[in-house]
């Protein structure tokens, strides 16, 4: 099977513009393509994984991935999926960003000796004219046609900025630019993205003429890519510091059973035979195909150690329910500051719910236990010295946490 028709069967294109085209690119190793990710946080997430996977996939067929950081699209906010305009970030936090999302792409994508690039688009964005830009980009833009797309549509009511519709200007900028300076050929992005990629593709025939070699690819990333590594606690980080491989084990291990084949197909490096015989796979062989997704995906993302460990530690737990096996939290002497917390404030504090009302609401409904006992009165209180051997929190069947004071 060549990688385009394993990409089709993994379930990864939803729409493309000129099929024979891309085939040919990507099988024969002849593509410089290019993703984008918009630096708004200071770790890559689950939402960013599918591409991520998709890089290093081509990249192993031969082709040469872009990773295009928007220091600069992320100064303006992309409406696309957003309800309100996005928060404004300082120049000095973008920055910060970009670095961090520089160095976790190294652990799927290989930068040596040319095989891929890493290009931030404030380095053209930053500094760009605007009238030059309006001379340059706005004769090739119809406003009529711009409105009808269904990243505006969506927003028209609830209103939207100028700031946020010029976004599809800039990123068929960029990829108008990365054509010219990199021989950039082929763009990938979330279906949600399906407009604005359009629109960079129309601009390189528009100013370079019909036959000049750019094609759109959009992939399942915002129907299926994105709506992962959403919790009640916020996003799935990449970084181990914000979510550890234990967590990050466990978020996989606890798929729906519906979406677990599908996660296996999208996410994992798992030759297609073998998970085409998972596919018929029913019952309790589901939670083995939950295992194995969950233990190849950390490996990806944290190492084979992390991996080994997280499964070791999730069976040990989940098995037995020992404290030694759980994630620790670590409460501080100074958290007692003003005498013992009642428990809904050790629930906030280790992160195992989102605020007291939630914590309490867990309480009530008989979803929280210490030590295997079950806690229902929100007033119980612990003091420093209760944590002295540590003690074992669960909420509900699929957090669990040690919590001790040091």
């Amino acid at each position: 099977m060549n990688i385009y028709e394993e990409l089709k069967e993994r379930g990864l294109i939803a729409q493309i513009t000129d099929e024979a085209l891309v085939a040919d690119l990507i099988n024969n190793g002849k593509a410089v393509f290019y993703i984008g990710f918009d630096p708004t946080a200071d770790s890559l997430h689950v939402g960013h994984f599918m591409a991520l996977c998709l890089m290093k996939r081509l990249q192993m067929a031969g082709n040469k991935p872009i990773a295009l950081i928007g220091g600069g699209t992320a100064m303006i906010g992309d409406p696309s999926g957003k309800t309100d305009m996005r928060k404004m970030m300082t120049t000095e936090t973008i920055d910060h960003n970009v670095e961090c999302f520089k160095k976790q792409m190294s652990k799927f994508i290989d930068f040596s000796d040319g095989k891929a690039l890493v290009v931030n688009n404030a380095d053209w964005l930053r500094n760009l004219n605007y009238i030059e830009l309006l001379r340059e980009v706005g004769p090739h833009f119809s406003v009529n046609r711009m409105l009808t797309a269904e990243c505006y549509k969506q927003r028209m009511e609830r209103g939207l900025s100028f700031l946020e519709f010029n976004y599809m200007i800039m990123q068929a900028f960029d990829f108008y630019r990365l054509f010219q300076e990199y021989g950039c050929n082929l763009q990938f992005g979330g279906d949600d993205q399906w407009s604005n990629m359009l629109a960079g593709t129309e601009l390189i025939r528009r100013k370079l003429g019909k036959d000049a070699s750019a094609m759109t690819i959009t992939l399942l990333l915002n129907s299926e890519g994105k709506k992962m590594g959403k919790t009640e606690k916020g996003a799935v980080w990449l970084d181990p510091e914000k979510t550890s491989p234990f967590e990050f084990y466990q978020y996989w291990r606890n798929v729906a059973d519906s979406d677990v084949i599908k996660c296996i197909k999208l996410l994992t490096f798992l030759p297609m035979e073998e998970i085409r015989e998972m596919e018929s796979w029913e019952g309790a062989e589901l939670n083995k195909a939950k295992e194995i997704l969950a233990y190849e995906l950390t490996k990806l993302v944290h190492s084979e150690a992390d991996a080994e460990k997280a499964q070791a530690d999730a069976r040990a737990l989940f098995g037995a329910g020992s404290a030694d096996s759980a994630p620790e939290f670590a409460l501080s002497d100074s958290d007692f500051a003003d005498g013992p917390l009642d428990i809904l404030a050790v629930l906030v504090k280790a992160g195992m719910a989102p605020t007291r009302s939630e914590a309490r609401r867990n309480v009530e409904q008989g979803g929280v236990s210490v030590n295997d006992v079950k806690i229902t009165d929100i007033k119980t209180s612990y003091s420093a010295s209760d944590f002295a051997d540590g003690l074992l929190f669960k909420k509900g069947k699929k957090m669990f946490k040690k919590i001790v004071v040091k």
